[in-house]
């Protein structure tokens, strides 16, 4: 049944999805399943990196004290500990990262962005910028994006970490 037909099962109180909201939900799935991967296909095509490399390292250069614990690293990513261990181990082996014991903790690891890792950064910085440009913003003309910032922050705050 489709979000917009009534449905007399639906319990007191909820209500079936006008046509504008059925237009955002399914523009926001189409969304959620292209975007990560055109933005990857930039990345990989034009600098031989993943997003998901790029996301490591920015992730990295963006953190106040210049290392982040690989746990956390990994949350921020979105990815798991052991998939976010296999994948410093290849940034590692590039050169981009160092891992080093945590002094607080000796069963955790830091994850430290290192020169090359930052250089290399700043050599795909242009090439994600733009994608992101072409894929995102160019589409988004004459909209709010304080508004369209806030909502999305605020829709993302509701999901389970």
């Amino acid at each position: 049944m489709s979000a917009t037909t009534p449905d007399p099962a639906l319990p007191p109180g909820l209500h079936a999805l006008t046509p504008s909201e059925e237009a955002v939900m399914r523009g926001i799935g189409r969304m959620l399943q292209l975007l990560p991967r055109q933005l990857n296909t930039d990345l990989e095509r034009e600098q031989r990196m993943s997003a998901s490399e790029y996301n490591v390292l920015r992730h990295l250069s963006e953190s106040s004290q210049g290392h982040m614990r690989m746990s956390e690293l990994a949350q921020a990513c979105d990815m798991s500990l052991s998939g976010m261990t296999r994948l410093a181990a290849k940034l590692e082996s590039l050169g981009y990262l160092s891992r080093v014991k945590c002094e607080d903790d000796l069963r955790g690891w830091n994850a430290v962005l290192t020169e090359r890792g930052l250089a290399r950064l700043r050599e795909a910085w242009p090439t994600h910028l733009a994608s992101v440009r072409r894929h995102i913003f160019d589409h988004l003309g004459g909209i709010d994006l304080d508004k369209l910032a806030a909502a999305l922050n605020e829709i993302a705050s509701d999901a389970p970490r």
